[in-house]
Parts: C-alpha cells; structure tokens; sequence
C-alpha cells in the first residue's frame, strides 16, 4: 500500500503536501525480518506502474525477495493517516477499492512456485478483509502451505473500515485460521472473530487456543493509550502448556505507531523459528521489537538483533553510542 499523511501533525483538511510510504502488514514484517537477519520474502500483486514498482523496490532495498510478486489490477491501494497528537486521537482513511489486491482472486498466483522451500508463510487478516475474491485467494495460498508442510502464521489485524463487501470476520476467518499454527490477536478481535470472551488475557489465550486444535501458539498484545503520543505495551504468549507474559514497556513521546504490531509479529516468527523452547525470551524479545519500531518513523521496524536484546537488557537509548 501506499501511505500519505500530512506532515507536521497537520489535519488533512489543513494539508498541501503529504508524506509518502510504502508499507502495508506483511510488508512490515518481511521488512522486520530482513533486519533480524532471516532470509525473507514479499508476495503481493500490484500494478504495472510507477507506484507498483516504487512500492516493490521500497520492499526491495532492504533486503527483501520480491521476485515472486505478480503485476496486475488497475491501482495501488491508499490510505491516509492523519497523526494525532496528545489528546487528539489518530485517524485512518482507506482508499483500497478495485485496488490490485482487493481484486486478486484465486489462480492469480502459482503457489506452489511461490511457497517452493520456504520453511514459513506469514498472512493477515487485511487481506480477506479486502474482498470475497482476495478471501478465496488467501484460502488457496494457505492449503498449498499446508500441503508442502509450510508452517503458517496470521496477525488477526482487525478492520472495521475495511470489511464492507457482505462478509464478517467470524463468516470468512475461521475456515483460513484451520490452516494456521501460529495467531496473534487482541481481545477485540478474539470477541468479534470467534465470539470468545474471558474475565483476562490468560482464559482468553487458552479459550482460543482450545478452538483450534492445529494451532501450537496464541499470542496477544495489550496496549493501553494514555494518549495519541503516550502508550504502555506488553505482549502475552500461550503454548497449551504455560502462559509467558513480557514485561510491560512505557512508551511516551512515540514517533510512528504504525507498524507497531508487524513488529511484533517478526519478533515472534523470529523467535519461533527455528524452535526455540524458552518461550519467555521468545515474547520479552517479539515485545522490545515492537517497543523499538513506536520510535522509528515509516512503516517499517528497522531495528537489529542487537538493538533489540540492548533494550530487553534495560538500554534506555539514553546514552549515545559511539
């Protein structure tokens, strides 16, 4: 996608110019894991155009595959975001209609080729949220998956401006979340995909995981928003077994939340593959990923291995390194 925002924290209606990046949540994510230092690459379907090709090469120039990536469809997706600033909230506007991935359908794309030994598949619930065909297309991705025996995650990513073509989530997600081992979510999306409600985030955790035998791993993230620009961050990570809380980050003055969660995400993956069995470490290091990214700027975490374990051993990023 492409994202325009107003600089300077101006509203759009006082706008003249706007900032442009090129992101989008599985973009943020192979982007995040090029930076830790895993072979990564991007599937998507954009046009043959100057905005399809500066978006692939925005991928590109750090260090992510796109060879596999298909050219079709008549635009690329928008959306604007107007940043909020203390007591007034940040706002999302989206322009994807008969955007070239909410008119991808099935058969678009050779999977087989696509998916051909990659050890994992990561998707998003963005991309089923787009349209009945981009549904069916994600459904067909994720069987062939299944069949070379890909590992699979999902960030449930709920949007409610996005869903608009009939269906709800909990019509089309459960069917494509058989196919998945690894889900993050939050309490909303939980409540709204599979009608699960717990009293706290450790009965939510194991009440999902228990809807989903397949699944080796739930995850959730818990933000709590003092204000546009000050927010507290934790994750918590189940594995049928044990329930692995991070500590919670304070994060005031933040420079770019968007992103914040496919930070996550490529923490998690990062740590989940290959196996690791200390799963504590696995969701303090996917929770500093994320709390590193609320202060870069873009869409993109572009924060190392060793950034992040600096932050998880209590740098403050007060110090200048020299």
């Amino acid at each position: 996608m492409l994202r325009l925002s107003p600089p300077d924290g101006l509203r759009l209606s006082q706008a003249h110019t706007f900032d442009a990046v090129y992101g989008g949540s599985e973009a943020n994510v192979a982007v995040s894991l090029a930076q830790l230092g895993l072979k990564s690459a991007y599937l998507t379907r954009v046009p043959d155009n100057g905005l399809g090709r500066a978006a692939l090469g925005a991928v590109a120039r750090y260090g992510v595959n796109t060879d596999k990536c298909v050219l079709g469809g008549e635009r690329m997706g928008v959306y604007f975001i107007e940043f909020g600033a203390g007591r007034r909230g940040t706002t999302v506007l989206y322009d994807r209609q008969n955007s070239a991935m909410a008119t991808l359908s099935s058969g678009m794309i050779d999977w087989r080729s696509a998916l051909e030994n990659a050890p994992w598949l990561h998707w998003s619930g963005i991309t089923p949220a787009l349209s009945q065909s981009a549904a069916d297309a994600t459904l067909e991705a994720l069987k062939m998956a299944k069949s070379l025996n890909i590992r699979v995650s999902c960030d449930l990513n709920y949007r409610d401006k996005l869903w608009k073509y009939g269906k709800t989530p909990d019509q089309v997600m459960p069917q494509l979340l058989q196919y998945t081992d690894v889900m993050l979510g939050d309490a909303t999306a939980f409540e709204l995909y599979f009608g699960i409600r717990e009293p706290n985030d450790a009965a939510l955790l194991k009440s999902v995981l228990a809807a989903f035998s397949q699944m080796t791993h739930v995850a959730m993230t818990n933000r709590q928003g003092h204000s546009a620009s000050h927010n507290t961050y934790k994750g918590i990570l189940y594995d049928a077994q044990n329930i692995y809380t991070s500590q919670t980050y304070d994060l005031p003055n933040m420079l770019d939340r968007i992103g914040g969660g496919d930070a996550f995400m490529a923490g998690l993956i990062f740590g989940l593959h290959p196996a690791n069995t200390d799963l504590q470490e696995v969701i303090e290091f996917a929770v500093a990923a994320a709390a590193l990214k609320h202060y870069i700027k873009g869409d993109y975490n572009l924060s190392s291995v060793e950034e992040v374990r600096a932050l998880m051993a209590g740098n403050t990023g007060g110090r200048v390194s020299r």
